[in-house]
């Protein structure tokens, strides 16, 4: 096998972890939604807002701790309130949906 084979054979292999790991983000993403859902039933419920700015900020200051790189913490932060702001979209939407 001449070194552009081994090359190629390894950038599809990575490329292959990475279409895996891509899956299992989005199966991730998607648990996680499901789960958020139900916390904004909860908070409706008990007449709270979906919003709880200072959960917000727990759960960005726990991923700093959790995170071992190689993404810095900002990088980190910036993915995460990404994630937050299109959950509360999404209970937002189905908060909606329900009063219809």
């Amino acid at each position: 096998m001449s070194r552009v084979q081994g090359i190629v054979m390894d950038l599809e292999h990575w490329r292959g972890q990475i279409d895996h790991l891509n899956r299992r983000l989005v199966e991730l993403l998607n648990e996680r939604a499901r789960c958020a859902i139900e916390v904004g039933k909860i908070k409706r419920a008990e007449g709270k807002p979906l919003y709880a700015p200072e959960r917000e900020t727990a759960v960005l200051n726990q991923l700093k701790e959790l995170n071992q790189g190689p993404f810095s913490d900002d990088a980190v932060q910036r993915i995460f309130r990404q994630i937050i702001d299109e959950t509360l979209r999404l209970e937002q939407d189905h908060a909606e949906e329900e009063e219809r």
